[in-house]
């Protein structure tokens, strides 16, 4: 059974373990195993559950797909979504996407992911985002593409 549920920080060494496997493609296509993702701790990650909602994607009772995401002044943020390898492309990552965003009545989507990553570019468009600045963080050597979208939802 497939379902999507508010993650608790009990679940934060699963999602830890599901996003060093999930982001590995994008270290090995930056050549960088040092960014952010794969090299961020328990203890990180625990501490985002303060400020993020997370949310799980459960298949067979293991986490197999995750998000977070916060707001403030306006504009929701979204990062670290992720999907299993052996799950991609079935629609999963579509579908956390879309729940995050229900999940926040904001006028703006904001989203950040490496600018060589294509397919991951290519997605976000297909959901609606436009890259609106590339920019270098100072925790990597990757350059991002800022992506936005907004809320075309009426009341």
């Amino acid at each position: 059974m497939n379902h999507i549920k508010t993650a608790v920080i009990e679940d934060a060494s699963e999602i830890l373990a599901l996003q060093k496997i999930a982001y590995k493609s994008e270290a090995e296509a930056a050549g960088d195993y040092t960014i952010q993702p794969m090299t961020q701790t328990l203890e990180g990650l625990e501490n985002e559950f303060n400020r993020y909602l997370v949310l799980k994607y459960i298949h067979n009772d293991k986490i197999i797909g995750s998000v977070r995401a916060n707001a403030a002044d306006g504009t929701c943020r979204i990062s670290k979504l992720m999907v299993h390898p052996d799950f991609q492309n079935k629609g999963i990552g579509k579908v956390l996407m879309k729940e995050i965003e229900s999940k926040f009545i904001n006028k703006r989507y904001e989203l950040f992911t490496g600018s060589q990553s294509l397919k991951n570019i290519s997605f976000y468009e297909k959901l609606g985002y436009q890259a609106f600045k590339t920019e270098k963080l100072d925790r990597e050597e990757t350059v991002f593409v800022f992506m936005e979208k907004r809320n075309v939802k009426r009341a």
